[in-house]
This record gives C-alpha cells, structure tokens and sequence, in this order.
C-alpha cells in the first residue's frame, strides 16, 4: 500500500469513527448508554465516566449534554424509560380486551426483562437524590397506563371504585414485575402474562359484585370474549372451586 494510500485508509476510518452526530443523535446516543448502565447496575453505581466510555465520548462532553450532571442525565434517562413504558399500553381499540391488554403486557413484560436489575431504579426512582420530578416522572407512566386501559374499556368517566380497581392491578404488574426479576425471571414470561390477565379479570368481578358502573363495563367486555380466550378459560378452571363452596350460598 502507498503512503498516500494508507494515509486516505486512515482519513476514511478516522472519519468513520468520529462522524459528526447531530445534537439530537448525540443526545440520543447518551441516553441509550446511560440506560444500558441503569438496566445493569442501580444509578447511584453508575458514573459519568462509566457513561462516557460506554458511549466511547469525553467526559466534557457528556456535561456540554447534561450540564446539570448525573442528576440531570439519570432523569433524562427515566423519562426516556418512562416514554417507553407509557408507549407498551397503546394499543388499537379492536378485538376482545384480554387480546389487547395480552399485547400490551408482552411489551411491558419485555422492557422488564432488557432492563433485568434496572427495572426497580428505573421505574421506582431510585436513590440518586429522588426528586419531585423523579417521583413525577414514575408517577405518569402509572397514570398514563390507566388512561390507556379505561380507554380500552370505552370508559371516560370512571367511577372511584372502577379506577382504583385499575390502578391497583397496575401495581399489581408492577410488584410482579420485580418479584420475577427477583425470582430469576420465573416463571416464563406467557406464563406470568396469563397469570396477570387472570388478576385483571378477577379484580373486575370481584369489583363488579358491589359496583354497577363495573359490570357494565364487564358485561359489555366479556360478550366479544372468545370462549377459549383468557377469559372462558379462567372460567372453566374458576367453577370447579367455586362449585366446592356451594355450601356458602
């Protein structure tokens, strides 16, 4: 190879390894290092440096991104989660509810296992100085996720029991979600969706037995129902036991 040669070959590659990113790009190429870090090691392990040599930059130049440091690139981060998240419950308003709250979990269940030891920091706050924002930021990925899911039912004006019944089943996923992670990722993911599906179905019932607004909501969900949908099929397994306590009616 000629000098002039090897010296073009080390142009090309130089300009291939330092081509000049947009802010946008850049900033972007921060936030996935820095939730990379986050979904293997809780924040407050996690430094800039650790970001830097993840995303192969300067240190200085995390801070021309991040000026407000850690706190602020963590809190990026957590948004950046946070969208994610918020993204798993939209869904089309087509087909029968259990289908669509089916797919809405695989998602959701799925960002839970890329980020495996993350998911608790990422989701929860965390302990690097947790802010209002912080807290703020978690707070509307759960809110978020029950306005999607009683939009599902073609419920704009949820009564107090119907919404509490939603919002206490996404904590339900959310405390399975980091009970399975504890667990070693058991049992198998569509095993742990179904469970939860059957959660949402019983929580429903349970509530609709002293609350007219949820079983309407009820009724009108089961009747697209396919019987061998999640919902017949907790049915069928739910009236053998039910059978057995004829005695209480």
């Amino acid at each position: 190879m000629t000098p002039a040669a090897a010296t073009t070959g080390t142009t090309t590659r130089t300009t291939r390894a330092y081509r000049r990113l947009s802010v946008e790009e850049r900033r972007t190429q921060l936030l996935d290092a820095a939730l990379s870090l986050f979904a293997q090691r809780a924040p407050e392990e996690v430094s800039l440096d650790d970001v830097a040599t993840a995303a192969e930059v300067s240190r200085p130049l995390v801070y021309r991104y991040f000026p407000g440091g850690k706190q602020q690139l963590y809190e990026a981060a957590l948004r950046s989660a946070a969208d994610e998240l918020e993204s798993c419950f939209a869904e089309p308003r087509e087909g029968p509810l259990t289908t669509r709250l089916s797919r809405a979990l695989d998602r959701y269940l799925a960002f839970v296992d890329e980020h495996d030891a993350g998911f608790s920091a990422l989701l929860q706050g965390g302990s690097v100085a947790e802010t209002s924002r912080t807290s703020a930021i978690v707070d509307e990925v759960r809110r978020d996720a029950a306005e999607q899911i009683l939009l599902h039912m073609d419920v704009t004006e949820p009564g107090l029991r119907l919404r509490m019944t939603v919002r206490t089943w996404i904590a339900a996923v959310e405390a399975a979600s980091l009970i399975w992670l504890d667990e070693g990722k058991r049992p198998p993911l569509p095993e742990l969706r179904d469970w939860l599906l059957d959660h949402f179905i019983a929580l429903l019932t349970a509530t609709a037995a002293g609350d007219p607004q949820t079983a309407q909501v009820l009724r009108t969900a089961l009747a697209v129902e396919p019987a061998d949908g999640p919902a017949g099929l907790l049915a069928r397994r739910i009236l053998p036991v039910v059978g057995d306590a004829g005695h209480l009616l």
